[in-house]
């Protein structure tokens, strides 16, 4: 039998999204999938086989030990920074919303430094695999960190790893850090120390100081006070983006927090969060379009059961009721055990003249929640023979209809779903991918250099560029001949503005086989640089190989007419 090894916040159900999150249910029904994916990836393996399942990581905040003042907030500074670069396909890493509640549900304010053995035990409660402890000192000139791992199966501390240097390089010194303790896990980096020093974007430690201290502020006006001038500090802080939108959209200003989240790029990792509070802002302004189209787009991102649901929801708003049981039929197929996808279904139903229909899904939901006053409701409505508004009067009852007349202002509204996770989704992602990890250890070079760049299309389309890039590097190592990975890799290159990367991607995805990607790179790189010759060779080497390429043919005339110069 397969030991299918999934993260210890799954398997324990503590943590809060295992709690309160729809996410988890979403992952539970699915957890039959992952078994058969285990089959099927894998076949019959040696007896006792385990296979390397995704670890999960709690950073704590470090130990302020210095007695100069205003450093505070580089304790939970370094939780951030190190969460984001230890962060990685087999290491999920515990965010600062599911730590607090942890500790907050086991009584420990959050503003007490813990002692080991209650951090051992907090973590043990939520499944962690590994603990980041740490500490920080300042002496006016040199500033100093020292981190350490803990290895909560085995019980064991790994030795202490060190950095220090001027105050201005705090992130970087954190960074180096990250890259010390990762060098301790089964399963370091697939990088050098150089490109994981230069993987993450440049922060402005002002912007960044900013940040925190509005994540670690507790009133409205501070927060708002201290993201701002993150943002002012740093234009392109999506993170700080975020946290604003969110900072207002707790305060019911929903207005200004639709601002802020339409500010994160699609492209960013933030994008999916902000989204869904985007929608979430918009219906709740009444903008049922503008909520579609958030809900929409992050529907082709992630397949959340909510989002599906938040989509249902808008299009019955908007009276388009066949549409809206679509959505709701597949969030309740793909949750079947949350009442409230069974429950808009029902409404759904019912509106969209399928009585029976809603009958059915409302006894269901019954079944689980006995207590839905609304659900007894409309199947009492439904039992009486109530017949639904008509498509043309999707809000009041036409004349001389009395029975409909009398109950229709009862028809129960859809529930939207306000909490929006991925945290299980990607638990769950994980665990699939390395499924496909354990399946591919049996196979040739080539047959993983094309998995995983499929793996990396599917990861561009989505808007996951970084985990894209990823991707396209692992299809190289795997199998350095495959043209296609390196000309992939040299136009993400490209667009992050790393030319000298792009173009030894781009050459060497040529001369290993001429193809369009690589070529039009290459002649792109030196139109910037004004080598008109070189350019013109290249692009028309692109369109020997394919002349109708669009992307060919406009660059063949953009050099064309910069060679012919103004008129």
């Amino acid at each position: 039998m397969c030991q299918c090894t999934l993260p210890q916040g799954v398997r324990n159900g503590y943590n809060r999204v295992a709690l309160q999150s729809p996410r988890f249910r979403f992952c539970h029904a699915l957890l039959p999938l992952l078994a058969a994916l285990c089959l099927l990836c894998l076949g019959q393996p040696a007896a006792g086989q385990t296979l390397p399942g995704t670890q999960t990581l709690l950073v704590m905040p470090f130990e302020n030990q210095s007695s100069l003042p205003g450093l505070e907030w580089i304790g939970e500074a370094f939780a951030e920074v190190l969460s984001d670069r230890m962060a990685s396909p087999r290491l999920y890493v515990i965010s600062r919303d599911d730590r607090s509640y942890a500790f907050d549900h086991s009584g420990i304010p959050l503003n007490l430094l813990p002692s080991r053995a209650t951090i051992y035990r907090v973590a043990e409660q939520m499944g962690a695999d590994y603990v980041v402890l740490g500490s920080y000192t300042y002496d006016g000139t040199t500033f100093s960190a020292i981190a350490q791992l803990l290895d909560m199966k085995k019980l064991h501390l790994y030795p202490p790893v060190n950095s220090s240097g001027p105050l201005t390089n705090l992130i970087d010194l954190q960074t180096m850090l990250a890259w010390q303790l990762m060098q301790q896990m089964p399963v370091p980096p697939p990088m050098t120390r150089e490109q994981f020093l230069k993987a993450s974007p440049p922060i402005r430690l002002d912007a960044f100081e900013n940040y925190i201290r509005g994540v670690l502020a507790t009133g409205h006006l501070q927060k708002v006070h201290y993201f701002h001038d993150a943002v002012k500090l740093n234009p392109s802080y999506t993170l700080a983006m975020l946290q604003l939108g969110k900072t207002y959209y707790d305060n019911h200003e929903y207005e200004s927090a639709a601002v802020w989240f339409s500010r994160v790029p699609k492209t960013d990792p933030a994008a999916g969060e902000a989204n869904f509070l985007l929608g979430m802002s918009e219906f709740y302004r009444g903008n049922f379009d503008k909520a579609f189209a958030a809900f929409s787009y992050l529907s082709t991102r992630l397949p959340l059961t909510e989002v599906y649901n938040n989509l249902g929801v808008m299009e019955a708003r908007r009276g388009r009721r066949a549409s809206a049981v679509e959505y709701f039929s597949k969030a309740s197929n793909a949750d079947p055990n949350d009442g409230d996808y069974r429950f808009n279904l029902a409404v759904a139903l019912f509106k969209n003249g399928d009585s029976a229909g809603a009958a059915r899904q409302l006894r269901d939901e019954l079944q689980q929640r006995s207590t839905d006053g609304e659900a007894k409701s409309l199947l009492d409505m439904i039992n009486r023979g109530v017949l639904p508004p008509p498509p043309s009067l999707p809000n009041a009852a036409p004349p001389g209809n009395a029975l409909l007349a009398a109950n229709q202002a009862h028809i129960p509204m859809e529930r939207i779903k306000r909490n929006y996770d991925e945290t299980s989704y990607r638990q769950l992602e994980m665990e699939i991918n390395n499924f496909d990890e354990a399946r591919l250890a049996k196979t040739d070079g080539r047959t993983r250099g094309a998995y995983y760049l499929g793996r990396g299309k599917e990861l561009l389309a989505q808007n996951r560029a970084d985990q894209a890039e990823g991707q396209f590097r692992s299809a190289i190592g795997a199998d350095y001949g495959n043209a296609a990975a390196h000309a992939q890799l040299a136009m993400l290159l490209e667009k992050k503005g790393e030319v000298t990367g792009a173009r030894a991607e781009a050459q060497t995805s040529v001369r290993l086989k001429p193809n369009v990607d690589g070529l039009l790179v290459l002649a792109r790189l030196d139109l910037k640089q004004n080598q008109m010759p070189s350019a013109a060779s290249e692009v028309d080497r692109a369109l020997a190989l394919d002349p109708a390429n669009p992307a060919a043919v406009a660059l063949k005339h953009d050099i064309a007419a910069q060679q012919k110069g103004p008129q």
